[in-house]
């Protein structure tokens, strides 16, 4: 049930991101208030997250797999350009992810 909860967490952070994109520097109503519910959301979700999963575990899977989530939005959705190195940086976090659960940190 954690690992739900997290991947609750990390979709409402993402999308809290994206519509801050679109806030214009919170100029804009709709997006504005998308983005602070998104992060009330989030924290909320992480929260609940860190009654079965160990905090560095958890915040470290919510960190990486967000980062790579909205680089990866960016690139395809934002007109956001994609070098070899942002490529190998997206790669490198979801190892990271990856190696740490397999590593037995939780």
């Amino acid at each position: 049930m954690g690992y739900l909860l997290l991947a609750g967490a990390i979709a409402a952070e993402v999308g809290a991101t994206t519509a801050m994109k679109y806030s214009d520097g919170f100029s804009r109503l709709g997006p504005s208030l998308l983005t602070v519910l998104g992060y009330v959301v989030s924290f909320a979700l992480l929260a609940q997250t860190l009654k079965t999963v160990s905090v560095g575990t958890a915040y470290a899977i919510w960190a990486g797999v967000g980062t790579a989530a909205i680089a990866t939005i960016g690139f395809a959705f934002l007109g956001e350009g994609m070098t070899v190195a942002k490529a190998a940086g997206i790669a490198l976090i979801i190892g990271g992810v990856v190696v740490l659960n397999l590593g037995g940190a939780h």
